[in-house]
């Protein structure tokens, strides 16, 4: 079964995932969030150095790609990682496939996982109050992409399918034309840490920490079926998930605690605090 045909089916997948998870994430109309979105950036200074910020990191790892070709280190640590973890993605993928499951999971990684990321900026631009989740979610995604890129340049491990012959890469199925199409998105030995797992745990953490528990509930499960696939369509190890849990715990962290500190640095700027009515009393007692 072929779902994916070229990078023109993808995108319109994935903006129509975009609209339907704004639809459910923000319980609005997704043209409105639009609107919003685009008000924000053409008259809010500080929201469009962030999310311009956002872009360019992204932008970043396909530098990263071209920067990879000319360097001479082509040390593969993927023997390395197998040697510690064994055949556990051969058997998880022998032990779960099925010919319903491969395009189900092929379009979670790869429209949900970007359509996640989307629509989180999206809601949280509408409902999070004063935008702190959506500064959050940029400082977040901006951290895993800042810690990965360094590790995919000098710490290069090659995707499972590629190095063990008993794991086959059963996103071809599906998505016959990814290696011609969507790898120049995806280094071959960009493995580890696996930043499917770690920005999906992020924006699950992020969501759960927003209040709004549809959403938290949804990027959760999300999450979940994310790394579930990662390991069925054969392409990441077992140290790569673990490694995006780890990156993820600490960009989410990260990413809410600088959020916290813009917002606290601005109020002591821009804002005078009254004193409380206890210090009144004290200035009378004296």
């Amino acid at each position: 079964m072929t779902l994916f045909n070229n990078m023109t089916t993808v995108a319109i997948y994935t903006a129509l995932t975009v609209v339907v998870l704004i639809w459910y994430g923000a319980a609005a109309n997704p043209f409105k969030v639009a609107g919003l979105f685009l008000k924000e950036n053409l008259f809010n200074r500080k929201y469009n150095a962030h999310f311009v910020l956002l872009i360019l990191i992204l932008f970043c790892n396909k530098f990263e790609l071209r920067i990879e070709k000319g360097m001479s280190n082509t040390h593969d640590f993927a023997g390395f990682f197998q040697s510690i973890e064994g055949s556990f993605v051969a058997n998880f993928q022998h032990t779960f496939q099925h010919d319903w499951l491969t395009p189900f999971l092929a379009f979670m990684y790869v429209v949900v996982f970007q359509a996640l990321l989307i629509a989180s900026v999206g809601i949280y631009t509408l409902r999070s109050p004063n935008k702190r989740m959506f500064y959050a979610t940029c400082y977040a995604i901006m951290i895993n992409y800042a810690v990965a890129i360094p590790f995919y340049l000098f710490f290069p491990v090659s995707e499972v399918w590629y190095h063990d012959p008993n794991v086959s890469f059963l996103m071809l199925q599906v998505f016959p034309n990814f290696e011609h199409q969507y790898r120049a998105l995806s280094g071959l030995n960009n493995c580890f840490p696996s930043l499917h797992t770690s920005i999906s745990v992020t924006l699950a953490i992020l969501a759960a920490k927003s209040g709004i528990k549809r959403w938290a509930w949804f990027c959760g499960i999300s999450a979940a079926v994310i790394i579930f696939a990662i390991f069925y369509l054969g392409i990441h190890w077992l140290i790569d998930m673990c490694g995006g849990l780890a990156l993820a715990t600490f960009a989410s962290f990260m990413g809410i605690r600088l959020s916290k500190a813009t917002w606290s640095l601005r109020g002591r700027r821009g804002t005078v605090v009254p004193p409380s009515p206890v210090s009144y009393l004290r200035e009378d007692a004296k």
